[in-house]
Order: structure tokens, then sequence, then C-alpha cells
């Protein structure tokens, strides 16, 4: 809180750090979803050679496709395309995570460690997409009332 008695010139000192804050926490909310679906990617694309032999043709055609969508999903995330990017990307993970929990546990197959931490780090993406999301279109709201 601004104290009672503070001057104008440590009021703009004020506005000015939280500013400059915000700009740091949205910069590094873009990079944790970026590094998020970079690393699900990568880790979707790990699971092919690891269990080439065992899986069928079309399940590793999925985790190919899947995989390389994440990877590049990093794209329109750090270059901050608009709001349409993070609405597929945000549906197309939620979609994978429902087909995980749909052919894994939902068969009773035993879950690995890797397939936690790919769902783990999935949801950090859609939490850190989602909450970008909604700064943007409260700051684009809120630019609209000021004009």
């Amino acid at each position: 809180m601004i104290p009672q008695t503070a001057s104008i010139r440590s009021i703009d000192k004020y506005i000015h750090g939280q500013f400059q804050n915000q700009t740091l926490i949205n910069r590094i909310l873009f990079y944790i979803a970026a590094a998020s679906t970079f690393i699900a990617g990568v880790l979707h694309l790990a699971i092919i050679p690891m269990f080439f032999m065992l899986m069928p043709m079309n399940v590793t055609i999925f985790f190919l496709v899947s995989g390389a969508a994440q990877v590049f999903w990093v794209i329109p995330v750090l270059k901050r395309w608009n709001n349409f990017w993070y609405y597929v990307g945000i549906g197309g993970t939620a979609i994978l995570i429902a087909l995980f929990v749909i052919a894994v546990p939902g068969r009773g197959l035993q879950v690995s460690e890797l397939e936690v931490t790919i769902e783990i780090i999935q949801i950090v993406f859609i939490i850190c997409s989602i909450i970008i999301v909604k700064y943007r279109t409260t700051k684009l709201y809120n630019a609209n009332d000021i004009g």
C-alpha cells in the first residue's frame, strides 16, 4: 500500500516499480509456457524410440504428431501471437491429457513416472496460457475503456 504521506515522486516510483514487476511476471509466464510445451513435446518424441518395437504404427504416428505440434507451439508462445493460438494450444493440450486419462489409467494400465511428468508439464502449460490470455484480454478491455 502507498503511505498517506507519500510524495508525488515516491508514488511515481511505486507505480513504476509495479509496472516493471508486472512486465517481468508477464515475461516469465511466456517463458514458462514455452518451456513447458517444449519439454512436453520433446518427452512425447522421446517415447517413440523408447517403445518403438512395442507400439503399433498408429500410436507411433500419434506421438510423433503430438510431440512435433507441442515443439512447434513454442513459436506462437514466444512470438506472442494472438489469443487464437493460445486457445488452440490450451484445447489441444487438454485433449492430449483427456486421451491419456482414457487410454492409460482408464483402461487399468499402470502409469509411469514419465507419463505423470508429461501430464504435469502439460497442466503447467495450460495454467500459464490461461493466465496469459486472461491478462491480455483484461489489458485489451482496459485499453478500450480509456479511448
